[in-house]
């Protein structure tokens, strides 16, 4: 099998191609990863206190942002199983944090609010947030802080717009 010419390399696909240092990766991945890893572990330090787990505090603040959204919906943008949404719900909803209400225009979904407590748990919890943030950030000015953001967002949807084939390793771009 020649690789080559079952599977042309198409220049514009292959960054090595054009430069060969992009071939090896920059580390901008793994500063990322232990970026993520270094917040959550503060935010579990910070939101621990209050009773919430980094899930919780997630829901809870989509649950702020939206009039009423689905237990679907929640899963998806709390980056959960529908499954473990669910269990979360449940407990949230014992503890006062939520309520479930059926939708009115449709029998089959379930529509989650904030009760008064979730509201005022979630007050506090963003206040711990905001100051860790505020604190992972303080040697960012104004500006830095909005290109990083611009930044963030920009390569969130290029990397949701690629694909990597496992087999061979290559990439393959989805409509972007």
């Amino acid at each position: 099998m020649n690789l080559s010419e079952d599977f042309p390399i198409d220049p514009t696909d292959d960054p090595a191609a054009i430069d060969p240092e992009l071939s090896r990766p920059s580390g901008i991945c793994y500063l990322v990863g232990r970026l993520d890893h270094a917040l959550n572990r503060r935010i579990r330090d910070a939101l621990g206190p209050l009773g919430l787990t980094v899930s919780q505090y997630t829901a809870l603040s989509f649950l702020e942002s939206q009039t009423q959204i689905s237990n679907a919906q929640l899963a998806e943008r709390a980056l959960i199983s529908p499954q473990s949404a669910n269990e979360m719900i449940k407990l949230m909803e014992s503890k006062g944090w939520v309520e479930r209400q059926p939708d009115p225009s449709h029998g089959r979904i379930v529509r989650l609010s904030l009760t008064r407590a979730g509201l005022a748990l979630l007050a506090l919890a963003h206040d711990r947030v905001a100051r860790l943030e505020a604190g992972m950030l303080a040697k960012l000015t104004p500006t830095q802080r909005g290109t990083l953001q611009d930044n963030l967002r920009q390569m969130l949807h290029a990397l949701s717009a690629i694909m990597i084939d496992p087999e061979f390793g290559h990439k393959i771009t989805k409509g972007l």
